[in-house]
């Protein structure tokens, strides 16, 4: 092959006409002065212009791999001693297909045929050969200098180093991602609880492929007595720092949950941790609080997104702005509020990343969810999925989503027979308590309560009402609740000040019926109501069958 004939097109490389026409400098340029004797004797030497330089001496020496093809089945014309070395001898005037099989299993030779109709170069990074090695393969347009035909000139620069380089770093930084994902799971409850009145389903999505997880959060965290907690959170910002923040607060809201506190006294205490963990970290909470006597979610908010409810004739309720500003700002008071959350109904909790997007409104986000809400049937996990898959959340997804479903089942049939109430007005003096017992015995009898369960129970109610009686004041009320799993016996009234359990002296004639109900009971405890007074509870568990 004559390469004398042939003219690349080079990327970035233009022809000058002086290197074709001024090989000397003259003397005449020279003798104006400009340059002493002695240097323009030096400048004389010819300088060979590129267009003289030995093409193919060249091209035989560079250390790429170099392959010149030509026509429209790209029949091979030309490849240097470093392609050679790489991949053996190859025949002249054969196809690319034949005389180059490497490039056709590595799918560069439709690239030729693109190079060959346009007339312009293509690159093609990082392609592993089967040598072993990876390459980038340049591929120029090239013509004869006299029009009288066409070819692809191949330059192959070996990048073996780099890829496997950049292969450790994505694998280093895949093992980082596992790594964050997994101390982000691990922060988070590794099983929900379950409550009686209650079905829920939870699920987290790391946002994006990089490690720096986020900081959202939720859990479920049963009261006693029949209620139950609810939270979910996410801290502003991204990282490991993110994820520590996170598993503290929500650490403290299981310590806080456990003073039974309304939950805009829970937020408070949240605001003022935040801060002291760091200043200039706030996140965004909704604390809430269902009891299947009040038929209604209590909630604080600080700066979260509103709960949503699907009622049960599936009109979708949004709770209203947040009650206070995130956690971390300080020196704000917050509120409680409330929407109706009867049997039937199912509840959605959610972090920005579900309805956040960058070119939409928020307001959009949350419509489109309320929309994918009202038309979601089935288990709380399966609404959970179809919620998130509405949302266009995918595994690329640049941010993080936490997303909890909870439904208060209506109970019809069989299983009504399994969740039943029962109150009484405590009205009068001392009178009240035998009429107390004699109410409970009758209810627990009419609720199929085994003998001694039944007994318990009466006992139970006997101390609390005196307890009540008391220590209490006006207005008084005995509450029994059963469910699925439990007995609940709860006397409320309107004095303020909690009982607790203390050491009765053998002298002492009163001061044990707390410590009696602790001692029978599976568990109890006491809160504060809102307006004033306290409840005082305790429950047993049901023997199973």
């Amino acid at each position: 092959m004559n390469f004398t004939r042939w003219s690349a097109r080079l990327p970035g490389t233009q022809r000058r006409a002086a290197a074709r026409t001024d090989d000397l400098v003259t003397e005449d340029r020279l003798s104006e002065g400009a340059v002493p004797a002695a240097r323009a004797e030096q400048l004389t030497v010819p300088v060979p212009a590129v267009d003289e330089l030995p093409v193919r001496e060249v091209l035989d020496r560079v250390p790429a791999l170099v392959a010149l093809v030509h026509g429209p089945d790209h029949r091979l014309a030309y490849v240097n001693d470093a392609y050679v070395v790489a991949f053996g001898l190859r025949s002249p005037g054969r196809p690319a297909r034949e005389a180059l099989p490497e490039l056709d299993e590595i799918g560069l030779l439709p690239l030729l045929d693109q190079v060959l109709r346009s007339g312009k170069p293509r690159t093609v990074k990082s392609r592993k050969a089967p040598d072993g090695r990876s390459y980038t393969f340049t591929c120029t347009p090239v013509t004869e200098g006299n029009g009288g035909g066409a070819g692809v000139l191949v330059f192959a620069t070996d990048v073996t180093d780099h890829a496997e380089a950049a292969e450790r770093l994505r694998a280093s930084e895949r093992r980082q991602r596992e790594t964050a994902v997994t101390l982000q799971r691990s922060l988070l409850p590794q099983e929900l609880e379950e409550p009686d009145d209650l079905r829920i389903a939870a699920t987290y999505h790391p946002g994006g492929t990089e490690a720096a997880v986020g900081g959202d959060w939720y859990d479920v965290i049963t009261l006693g007595g029949g209620r139950t907690a609810l939270v979910i959170g996410d801290v502003m910002g991204r990282g490991v720092r993110a994820a520590a923040v996170m598993g503290q607060l929500r650490t403290a809201v299981r310590a806080y949950a456990r003073l039974d506190l309304p939950p805009h006294e829970i937020l408070q205490l949240l605001d003022g941790l935040a801060m002291e963990i760091d200043a200039n970290q706030i996140a965004t909470c909704v604390y809430a609080i269902h009891d299947p006597n009040e038929g209604k979610l209590v909630y604080a908010s600080a700066g979260h997104l509103p709960i949503l409810v699907r009622d049960e004739s599936g009109v979708v309720l949004r709770a209203a702005e947040p009650t206070g500003p995130p956690l971390g700002t300080g020196g704000w008071m917050h509120a409680s509020g409330s929407i109706p959350l009867g049997p039937g109904s199912t509840a959605v909790l959610y972090t920005d990343g579900l309805v956040e997007r960058r070119n939409e409104d928020l307001d959009e986000g949350i419509a489109a969810l309320e929309r994918a809400l009202a038309g979601a049937t089935g288990t709380p996990q399966v609404i959970c999925d179809r919620l998130v898959r509405s949302a266009g959340v995918t595994a690329e997804h640049d941010d993080d989503v936490a997303v909890m479903v909870l439904q208060h089942p209506a109970h019809t049939g069989p299983d009504s027979e399994l969740f039943r109430n029962a109150a009484l007005e405590l009205l009068g003096g001392v009178e009240a308590a035998p009429r107390a017992r004699a109410f409970a015995s009758g209810v627990l009898t009419s609720w199929r309560f085994p003998v001694e369960l039944h007994d318990l129970g009466v006992l139970a109610v006997s101390e609390l009402v005196a307890n009540s009686l008391q220590h209490g004041t006006p207005p008084m009320r005995l509450r029994l609740r059963r469910t699925d799993r439990r007995l609940i016996v709860e006397v409320t009234d309107g004095d303020d000040h909690l009982p607790r359990r203390r050491r009765a002296e053998p002298g002492d004639e009163s001061g044990r019926g707390i410590a009696i109900v602790a001692t029978i009971a599976s568990n109890w405890g006491s809160r504060r109501t809102p307006g004033g007074g306290k409840a005082v509870w305790c429950e047993f568990v049901l023997p199973k069958g």
